[in-house]
């Protein structure tokens, strides 16, 4: 088949992949590596500290969040737009952003075909209302419950996130603690799997980053609950750490209180073989699979079933699970049959 020229734009805030912590730059980076080796001319726009296999356009030299201060990062955002769509107008078949709102006003008016990847909550009457008035863009969730609150927008697919199968070792024999592995924020509920730790009697480490924004949600309700002999707080780490952390562990428990929208962290759990203990909200019964990859749980007695009932559950059937649903090839391949639809459409 055709192959397509593809433009890839991706948050400045972390480079692609990101250093640490940064869920879309690295789904964006999988997913640029995996069109470039099915042969696809690839251009990713992302921060200059950034590492392709495709050609790099940099608006700025290093991601925002750990280079230079800037007054404003949307200012930065809308000139790497203003590249995309008017420097390079015709230069794609099609362009597949990760900003979301910000890409609207460009998009809207260009000639070349489109595709937004939404990666956060959407259960926001803002963000509602501006999906509702560009209803007719080709809008991309990343799980079907995402897509609850604007049902009637041109969703052109749902494409899970998907991971190289080879980045993350299964192991099935796992050391005695449980992980928690993300953000310290309060809709996570970082608190909340400290309590059950401490209830249970069961060792957990902690390994997440803080935001600016949830530094005082920290400070009042997480770091007080830390001095226990059953709590480990590790803080932010990479990718090597993520892995080993993730793989070693009996299980992610993951009490998270809010629509989440897909959760990166989970099928990195699955890939190593690690069962996930998760609330039954946003996307977390379509990537879970409750009694085979974990537990989907709904009250805190449930959670608590789930931490004593762990070893129920085949560490083989996780891995087969991330294998049978969420690898790169998966992705790739969905999204190319996502861009030659959106491209047909535009061209009937």
């Amino acid at each position: 088949m055709k192959k397509l020229r593809i433009a890839q734009i991706s948050p400045l805030i972390e480079s692609v992949p990101p250093k640490k912590y940064g869920g879309t730059e690295r789904v964006v980076y999988y997913l640029t590596e995996g069109l470039v080796e099915r042969g696809h001319e690839v251009t990713l726009f992302a921060s200059g500290d950034s590492i392709t296999s495709a050609r790099l356009i940099a608006p700025v030299t290093q991601s925002l969040r750990l280079g230079r201060k800037i007054h404003s990062t949307i200012i930065m955002h809308m000139l790497m737009l203003s590249r995309v769509y008017e420097e390079m107008a015709g230069e794609f078949d099609i362009i597949h952003s990760h900003l979301e709102y910000l890409t609207l006003p460009y998009a809207s008016r260009s000639r070349t075909p489109t595709v937004l990847t939404m990666h956060g909550r959407l259960d926001i009457p803002d963000y509602v209302d501006i999906l509702k008035r560009y209803s007719s863009m080709a809008w991309v969730s990343i799980s079907d419950s995402q897509r609850a609150p604007v049902p009637g927008i041109n969703w052109a697919g749902t494409v899970y996130h998907g991971y190289p199968e080879n980045l993350f070792d299964y192991n099935p024999d796992p050391e005695n603690y449980f992980i928690y592995l993300g953000r310290f924020s309060e809709e996570k509920r970082p608190d909340e799997a400290i309590r059950l730790a401490r209830a249970c009697k069961i060792r957990l480490k902690l390994a997440a980053k803080i935001d600016a924004a949830d530094k005082a949600y920290f400070k009042a309700k997480v770091e007080p609950l830390l001095d226990s002999p059953y709590i480990e707080y590790i803080g932010e780490v990479d990718d090597r750490r993520k892995g080993e952390l993730l793989r070693n562990a009996r299980a992610l428990l993951n009490p998270i209180d809010w629509p989440e929208p897909f959760g990166l962290v989970m099928i990195e759990a699955l890939a190593c073989g690690t069962p996930v203990i998760v609330r039954r909200c946003g996307s977390s019964p379509e990537v879970i699979t409750d009694g085979v990859s974990g537990f989907v749980c709904d009250s805190q007695l449930d959670f608590i079933h789930a931490i004593h009932n762990i070893g129920a559950i085949s560490r083989a059937a996780c891995r087969r699970e991330f294998e049978r649903r969420f690898t790169l090839r998966h992705m790739v391949e969905n999204y190319e049959t996502l861009y030659r639809n959106v491209i047909a459409a535009a061209s009937a």
